[in-house]
């Protein structure tokens, strides 16, 4: 049986958290499970706005599709909360420029189906820990290019600047994946105020430590405000295969 978990938390120096979590163990539409981060952004309150409608517009498109494909009910869901956002930030001045990023993830049996727009991530942890989605950001395709290397990335001055974001542009492209995952493997959705705070092996470290699912993810948020809680952090932990590791 699926297990999960989530937290979003304000941080140390922000006024207003923009970041938005949805999670559902129990189908939505045509979906077993759905779970969600996204990290607004806009001034004064448009990006909690933005954050809070695409995840809304998503789980409500999921919920309506007859789509049995989870690329295309997860991909069309984007597009119409991409539509949604600049439909609104045209008709209201205060919300002119917002965008959010996007990170969904369902899982079904033992595969687990992701789409992403922007630079909030998932993971997937066991013995190591993998970065399945690619940031949509301009440092990461300095990255791919071979400009830098991973190390020096992190604590680029320019690492915030996002390429793709949902509210940029009329067309929006989300990137897909999908994986088989394996007995014990944790999937970890959040957003960059937890990895820009924490790095991956003592991520891993958390997530693979014997205390309870609900302590673990308590622990990755203490742990990115200990380390200077400089943004929002949000963070969904999920044990797809929960009763096969504990029947083990």
């Amino acid at each position: 049986m699926l297990r999960s978990y989530a937290i979003t938390d304000i941080g140390r120096k922000r006024k207003l958290n923009q970041d938005f979590i949805y999670l559902s163990d129990t189908p939505i539409g045509n979906l077993p499970n759905v779970f969600i981060v996204a990290d607004g952004m806009g001034g004064h309150n448009a990006g909690d706005y933005a954050s809070r409608y695409a995840v809304e517009t998503v789980v409500e498109e999921i919920g309506s599709s007859f789509e049995k494909s989870p690329v295309k009910i997860l991909g069309r869901a984007i597009e119409k909360a991409n539509a949604m956002i600049r439909k609104r930030a045209r008709e209201e001045a205060a919300y002119n420029g917002m965008g959010t990023t996007i990170v969904v993830a369902t899982c079904i049996g033992r595969y687990l189906e992701v789409a992403n727009v922007g630079d909030s991530r998932l993971y997937v942890v066991g013995d190591r820990i993998e970065q399945i989605t690619e940031d949509h950001s301009l440092v990461e395709e300095m990255v791919r290019m071979g400009g830098i290397d991973k190390a020096s990335a992190r604590n680029h001055p320019d690492k915030n600047i996002i390429t793709r974001a949902i509210g940029a542009r009329d067309y929006i492209e989300a990137d897909f994946f999908d994986l088989e995952l394996q007995t014990g493997d944790i999937v970890l959705l959040c957003s960059d105020g937890l990895t820009n705070m924490v790095d991956d092996e003592t991520i891993r470290q958390i997530l693979t430590s014997d205390k309870s699912l609900e302590d673990r993810v308590e622990e990755l948020v203490r742990t990115a405000n200990q380390n200077g809680g400089k943004d929002n952090i949000s963070a969904i932990v999920i044990e797809p295969l929960a009763d096969e590791v504990e029947n083990d």
